[in-house]
């Protein structure tokens, strides 16, 4: 094999420099022209990556790199990854791209976007400019290294979105997984959701939304995609043979956790080291740049060297997030918390004989039904997914 083939291939895995790919089987003259033409590469990205790798920083804790972030406000904050933050056994150190050490501190925490504000000592930095336009589908971004150097690179693969569930529409219904279709058939009914008001029914059959024909859960998923609570939709219903035509008013998701799904999401990491938090965001690109979960934090540009966002997590070997800049401006015009105010993880439930939870009124024993519900639903739904995932493998 060539080693321009070699350069070629490496470069159409996005976010992976070609440099760091592992290819078997390459004599010495080859390896060594691969690494030259990587270093090509990085030299070409080098310019538009100038100005916001002055605003690039790491992170470290002793000898142990936490995260990247990103230079803010008058030059004495730096934005980074709240999560990685908690690794820290020593006190932090911010390391700017000319080699200088500032000690820091964590002084105020936006714990939703998994964001911490740290205050650093000494000299500011260069604060970070702030792109306004958002990236289209398909652009090209690069998140940058404090040197100068790429730390990732790729293209924007799903436009803006919200990753928190509860941000989400939400029907209200759980499909029948036995139904052979077409259509979905209810088989439970959330309560107080918007199917409920609508007098959807267990045992209805879900034939289309807004007229879009359903083949099954995940059709009836993706008719929902791109609308907001409190959007109004025409739902048609095949009740026992009758047809009916009903407007359901979507709610909001109800808050519950998700569900591992772990064969899914083996088959989506394979081995890739991923961030500890890598959902839940309110606005988000997904890209598939590739930085490694010690690399989060800093700036991504576009081809112009325009900061259009930070990295936000890590998700797995195909996916990663950014905040877009209009995002980041917004989250930084509010006051952060205070890190000793900040919520502490609930404590575990305490057992009684024979490992029975304790102290489980009627009122939690409905919350669990309500949550084992919504569970089952989410289940569904990735079963869903992993058929097509299947599918596609064959």
């Amino acid at each position: 094999m060539k080693p321009t083939l070699i350069l070629l291939i490496g470069c159409l895995l996005p976010g992976v420099l070609p440099a760091q790919q592992d290819i078997p089987l390459l004599r010495p003259e080859e390896q060594a022209a691969a690494d030259a033409q990587a270093d090509a590469f990085n030299a070409a990205l080098a310019p538009i990556l100038s100005t916001a790798a002055k605003s690039t920083v790491r992170v470290w804790s002793g000898k142990r790199r936490l995260a990247y972030g990103t230079v803010v406000a008058d030059g004495r904050q730096v934005l980074t990854k709240l999560s990685e933050m908690a690794r820290a056994d020593r006190d932090l150190v911010v390391e700017a791209g000319d080699g200088q050490a500032r000690a820091a501190q964590v002084t105020g925490i936006y714990q939703d976007e998994d964001l911490a504000l740290l205050t650093i000592e000494g000299e500011p930095l260069p604060a970070v400019q702030w792109a306004e336009d958002t990236p289209k589908l398909g652009s090209f971004l690069t998140a940058t290294q404090p040197g100068g150097k790429p730390a990732a690179f790729g293209v924007v693969s799903v436009l803006q979105r919200t990753l928190r569930e509860t941000d989400k529409a939400f029907l209200g219904v759980l499909g029948d997984p036995s139904f052979a279709g077409p259509g979905v058939k209810v088989l439970e009914v959330t309560p107080n959701s918007g199917a409920a008001d609508a007098d959807l029914q267990a045992g209805d059959v879900i034939e289309a939304v807004n007229q879009r024909p359903l083949s099954g859960v995940l059709e009836l998923r993706n008719a929902l995609t791109g609308l907001e609570p409190g959007a109004k939709v025409k739902v048609a219903v095949n009740r026992d043979g009758r047809k009916l035509a009903l407007e359901v008013v979507l709610k909001n998701r109800p808050d519950a956790r998700q569900p591992s799904g772990a064969r899914i999401q083996a088959m989506r990491q394979m081995g890739t080291a991923v961030s500890r938090v890598k959902s839940s965001f309110s606005d988000v690109i997904q890209t598939d740049m590739r930085p490694n979960p010690d690399q989060i934090g800093g700036p991504v540009v576009d081809l112009q060297g325009r900061v259009v966002g930070i990295t936000m997590a890590r998700a797995d070997r195909t996916r990663s997030f950014v905040m877009p800049s209009a995002a980041v401006v917004k989250l930084l015009s509010a006051k952060p918390t205070d890190p000793a105010l900040a919520k502490a993880e609930p404590a575990p439930p305490q057992l009684g004989p024979g490992g029975r939870r304790q102290g489980l009124s009627p009122d939690r024993v409905r919350r669990h039904g309500d949550d084992s519900r919504r569970l089952m639903e989410q289940v569904q739904e990735q079963l869903e997914e992993l058929r097509e995932l299947e599918a596609m493998g064959r």
